[in-house]
Parts: structure tokens; C-alpha cells; sequence
């Protein structure tokens, strides 16, 4: 279970004490269980707007984004940020990319980036909540945090000395694949809304695999952030769009 708590930890802000420094080969198997972290997050903006069905929708949308940014602690919002300010400062150079998305701080072009991904998904939140399809919270972030895992599986890590490299070398690969068939399985369950959204995600996903590869030859911790954010972002959108018109 040491693997399940350290990805619980890295992921949330709930307060998780690990007794001793994870090995690499532990850090990589907690990539297993990211989307069961990302389903008990959408279990919990579940609860809550079951819980609060009453509010206006304009105040319930509000409020489920910020428990969903939250419950993450902006770690992904951080990695969006950084990446969104590399990929236009960097003008297609890898090294000067790369450069610009270890600066801590985020420049106009970041915070654009948060501005379209936060109204994105609370446009979608209002929709999704005024069609009742609460189902959406649930699966959109457990897939969205099986993004990572297929990202360590098929993409190198660029950096050298950073925690991916190690985690991208220990990763167990017969347990992820099962792991990446139970979570769409889990979308198989909502019939043809379930694949459509499992369409969309894993869309977005290679959409933004292949950029990040064409630029600078992998993934970083930020693009992998990144990824978790769009891929939320778009699928959650597109769905709500589709559910709308039919």
C-alpha cells in the first residue's frame, strides 16, 4: 500500500505521512494507482454536489472548481503555467523550452493559460450540473490521471536527473497495461457517453504527446501537468457540448 500513499500524497493535499523516503521503484508503482486517485477525487466533487443540489448552479459550479483545484493543490495548474510559458518563450528551440519551464515563475502567457482552462471547466461544470450528468466528475479526473501513466509507457522523460527518469525505468508494464484496460473498462460502463468521453480523452492525450515530442523529444514533470489539466479540460468540455445538442 506504501505505492497507493505516495501517489495520494503527490496528488492531493490530503495529509499523508510516508515513515521513509520512497525508493524509485516505489514512486514508479505509485503511476499504478493514479487513477484511483483521480476517481476518489471526482468521488469527492461528487458528494459534494449531491450533498449541495440545492445551491443556485452559478454558486455550485464555483465552488466545485475551487474544491477541485484545491484538493490538487494547484500542482497541475503549476505545470500548465510553466509549460504554456516555455512553449511560446522558447520560439521552437528545445533547450531554451526547457530552460524557460524550470523558471518558477509564471509570465503572461501562464496565466492566460489558467485564465482559458479555469473558464473552460467552470462553463462546463455549470452545463454539466443543470443536465444532471454528475457521472461526469467521477470518470473525467480518473482519466485524466491515467494520462501520466500512458505518458511514462510510450515517451521519454527528457531530463536526466529528474524523479521521471527513475520512475520511467522501474515502471512495472504488464500492471500498467491492466491498469490503463480497467479504467477505460470502467468507461465502458456508461455505454456510448463512456467510450465517446474515453475517445476524447485519449485524443487529447496524443494530440499533446505528439507536440511535446516534436518539440523537445519527451515529457517533463510540467507537460505532464499540463496534460492532466487539458485533458480534464477538453474532455470535459466536449462532452458537456455533445450531451447538450443531444
Amino acid at each position: 500500500m506504501t505505492a497507493f500513499w505516495i501517489a495520494m500524497q503527490f496528488l492531493t493535499v490530503f495529509p499523508v505521512q510516508l515513515k521513509q523516503i520512497p525508493s524509485p521503484q516505489q514512486n514508479a508503482q505509485s503511476l499504478l494507482f493514479y487513477p484511483l486517485i483521480g476517481m476518489l477525487i471526482g468521488l469527492v466533487l461528487f458528494a459534494i454536489a449531491l450533498t449541495l443540489v440545492k445551491l443556485p448552479i452559478i454558486l455550485l459550479s464555483t465552488l466545485l472548481l475551487v474544491v477541485w483545484i484545491w484538493i490538487t493543490g494547484g500542482l497541475h495548474l503549476d505545470g500548465l503555467a510553466d509549460t504554456a510559458d516555455a512553449w511560446v518563450g522558447g520560439f521552437g528551440d528545445p533547450e531554451k523550452t526547457l530552460r524557460i519551464m524550470k523558471d518558477p515563475s509564471s509570465g503572461p502567457i501562464g496565466v492566460l493559460s489558467l485564465l482559458i482552462v479555469c473558464v473552460l471547466k467552470w462553463s462546463a461544470l455549470y452545463v454539466l450540473l443543470e443536465q444532471q450528468q454528475l457521472w461526469l466528475l467521477i470518470l473525467v479526473p480518473m482519466l485524466a490521471r491515467l494520462s501520466p501513466l500512458i505518458l511514462f509507457l510510450t515517451t521519454p522523460y527528457v531530463r536526466a536527473k529528474g524523479l521521471g527518469t527513475a520512475m520511467s525505468q522501474y515502471i512495472p508494464r504488464k500492471l500498467s497495461y491492466v491498469i490503463i484496460a480497467i479504467t477505460f473498462g470502467l468507461c465502458g460502463f456508461m455505454g456510448l457517453w463512456g467510450l465517446l468521453l474515453m475517445i476524447f480523452s485519449t485524443m487529447t492525450l496524443w494530440y499533446l504527446r505528439a507536440k511535446f515530442v516534436h518539440r523537445i523529444g519527451g515529457v517533463t514533470g510540467d507537460t505532464i501537468g499540463a496534460t492532466i489539466e487539458w485533458v480534464e479540460s477538453v474532455a470535459l468540455f466536449t462532452m458537456v457540448c455533445l450531451l447538450s445538442l443531444y
